[in-house]
């Protein structure tokens, strides 16, 4: 069984992050979205709430579920048997940041590959640092998230 972990904070999830994770599904026979709790980052949204969001996103691929975890990713992935960590790039800099990563990841799980996707033009510029600023100002964020969420006032 091909078995991929995508990893990420999902504060929010973006459309970005949905347009990585569809054009994955024909690639592997699992994915599981690894919601982390990074300990420097402090979350807008509980880890609860970021994970009830992927749930109810994910419905309609069978071949998804959602985990959350702490920790190292690469010893994540090691637990669950997963063979491929799914990353998703809009630019430049985020790919030599997910390359230094990747390289680093191959040293702590030598049998975990890296796929690095880049994300479609028309997504590039989504950015969950910018959602949520846009929602702590009480913006519109429907043009950058998956239709059907309820962004509750943040926390």
């Amino acid at each position: 069984m091909k078995r991929a972990v995508f990893p990420g904070s999902f504060d929010p999830i973006t459309r970005g992050h949905l347009n990585i994770l569809e054009r994955s599904l024909p690639l592997f026979d699992e994915i599981i979205l690894g919601v982390g709790v990074n300990s420097s980052k402090h979350s807008m949204y509980s880890l609860d709430q970021r994970t009830e969001w992927l749930k109810s996103v994910c419905q309609e691929f069978p071949s998804v579920r959602v985990e959350s975890f702490q920790g190292l990713t690469a010893d994540f992935c090691k637990s669950l048997g997963a063979q491929w960590l799914i990353r998703g790039v809009r630019n430049g800099g985020d790919f030599e940041y997910e390359r230094t990563i990747a390289q680093m990841t191959k040293v702590l799980h030598p049998m975990l590959e890296t796929v690095i996707l880049f994300t479609d033009p028309e997504f590039a510029h989504i950015h969950s640092n910018v959602v949520r600023e846009i929602l702590k100002n009480g913006g519109d964020v429907s043009a950058f998230v998956p239709e059907g969420l309820e962004f509750p006032s943040p926390q």
